[in-house]
Formats: structure tokens, sequence, C-alpha cells
């Protein structure tokens, strides 16, 4: 199955309301993917379900910087080919097992470009009410025209499917012409874990559902996109318009920071941030927030 369809059909099929970033913690923790196959689907192949570990540091004497805890999980989205053939090993052995391995293992780099949507409606009621402002539909003519001029080749552009990022993508897509364009609806704003330090406008209503699925005290389990698929043979350069929570959250699962510090995170609308996330199962943080494109009376972060 290509990259493009496989996508297509895990947001086609898609028809819950849950945020992408943290829906996943409930997924296992409670057995709950959402109310359709298709979500579940998505969130076993396209979207997996990742063992992110939450490290921190600690000063030793000489004030380097020793990691405390787990570290760095590189097995985090469960498909290092090891620990997949784990089950063979009794049946392939010595250098047929070293070959296995080394035909499992992915060869291409996935870059996961999230963009905020662009300046909207604050006094909308509902969320059709909440339609970009003159300003942000310039925003987001300016984003289209950055990421046109990066000069890569898009796979494929995915939405929430809120008016702001729908609005903000359509306009981004024109730019992009050839790029597919799909909505999605695991990819709606919510408020995904209650941040450290506290803040006191924290409302557990906003949390999408229930505030019952996710917390600090659930497994280090969060959702993101999983290292390139073996039959994967060229980079991909995948396009995600949503939120700032939703890219704040995904931003610390993806790099297995602790999560409750997303909200210590400022995002400006219509801005890039790129996670790399090579073969070997490493992520990196190309870019966070990126705005510089744009000139300062554009800039806003509502």
């Amino acid at each position: 199955m290509s990259f493009r369809r496989a996508v297509r059909l895990m947001c086609g099929f898609a028809g819950g309301s849950g945020v992408l970033v943290y829906a996943a913690s409930a997924a296992e923790s409670r057995g709950y993917f959402g109310e359709t196959q298709g979500e579940r689907q998505w969130f076993k192949t396209g979207l997996a379900i990742i063992h992110a570990a939450q490290p921190s540091v600690l000063l030793s004497g000489n004030n380097s910087v020793q990691p405390s805890g787990n570290g760095w999980d590189s097995n985090w989205d469960k498909r290092d080919p090891a620990s997949l053939l784990n089950g063979k090993k009794k049946e392939i052995t010595g250098d047929d097992l070293a070959t296995e391995v080394e035909n499992n293992k992915p060869k291409a780099t996935r870059h996961i470009l999230l963009i905020r949507h662009s300046q909207y409606n604050l006094s909308g009621s509902e969320d059709k009410e909440r339609f970009l402002t003159p300003l942000g539909r310039e925003q987001a003519e300016l984003t289209g025209q950055r990421l046109a001029v990066l000069g890569l080749k898009y796979d494929i552009l995915v939405h929430s499917s809120m008016t702001r990022a729908t609005e903000t993508a359509r306009i981004i897509s024109q730019h992009l012409p050839g790029v597919e364009l799909l909505s999605c609806d695991l990819l709606r704003e919510g408020a995904p874990i209650r941040p450290v330090p506290p803040v006191g406008h924290w409302k557990p209503d906003a949390v999408v559902r229930s505030t019952t699925r996710t917390g600090p005290g659930s497994k280090p389990l969060s959702a993101a996109t999983s290292t390139a698929d073996v039959k994967q043979k060229e980079d991909s350069y995948e396009i995600i318009v949503c939120h700032a929570n939703v890219i704040r959250y995904f931003v610390c699962r993806a790099l297995q920071f602790p999560p409750e510090g997303w909200l210590r995170m400022g995002l400006s609308n219509g801005s890039i941030t790129w996670l790399t996330i090579r073969p070997s199962g490493r992520v990196a943080l190309k870019v966070l927030g990126d705005s510089g494109f744009m000139p300062p009376d554009k800039l806003t972060s509502t």
C-alpha cells in the first residue's frame, strides 16, 4: 500500500473528536481508540502508540549533565526489527537472523512539518464562526509561500477538521499544487494534560470528551509518527496543519520530554515546527515555531 493511500485511509475513516497526541495514552490504558475502526487503524499503523520515556537530567558534582530515569527509549514505536523478530529467534539464528534484522530496518527519514493555524475570529461561539480574520488569511498565504520556496517534495497535507485549520490548510495548498489535502478529526484542538507549573485558567472541561483518559499518572505513552516503513525507499515530507496545544504536546512526546511542560512553549499563528524521524528511530526537532518569514506586523499568537 502506498504511503499516501495509507494516510488517506487512516484519516478518511476517522470520526471521533480526540486530540491526536494524547488520545493514544487512553487507547492503551483504557482500551479506547475512538468511535470507529478507522481511528484504531490510525493509531496502530500511521501514528503508532509509543512508549516514550520521560527523562530528566541531574547535575553531577563536576557540573556535567547526567540522564536519570530510563533515558531515551530507542524502540519507542515498537518497530525495532530485533524486537519484532524476538519470537522467531529460535527458528532463525546466526547470520540468517542478522540478515533478517538488516532487511527489516527502515531506510528512509520521515519529516513532519507541523503548522499552527492562522489568526481567527475569537468572538465566535461555535467552531463554524471561528473563521480566519483578514490578517489570518495573509498569514496562511505567507506560510504557503514559505513551504513552496523550501522546494521539498511534499507527500501529503493533513489538517484538523476545525474551521480555522481547514481554512489555513486550503490557502496553503494553493501554493503546493499536486499535494493531496486531507481532513482528519483526530487533529482537533483540546487540552492534553494538566500543565506544570500549574496555571489558573486551566479548565479540565476543555479536555476532549473526558479528563479520565490521560494525566500525569497514566503510562508514559503518546502518539507520534513512527519510523518509516521498511518499504519506504525515499525520505517523506508530511505537512500537518493543526493547533498550538496539539503541536506543543506532540513535540514533548516525540522528544521524550516530560509532557507536563507543553504549555511552556509559545507558537505564533502560521508558524512551522519541523520534526525528523531517522531510520534509527532517533527524533530531532529541527525547527520550533519558525515565523521568521513573516513581517513583524503580521505576527500574532492568538
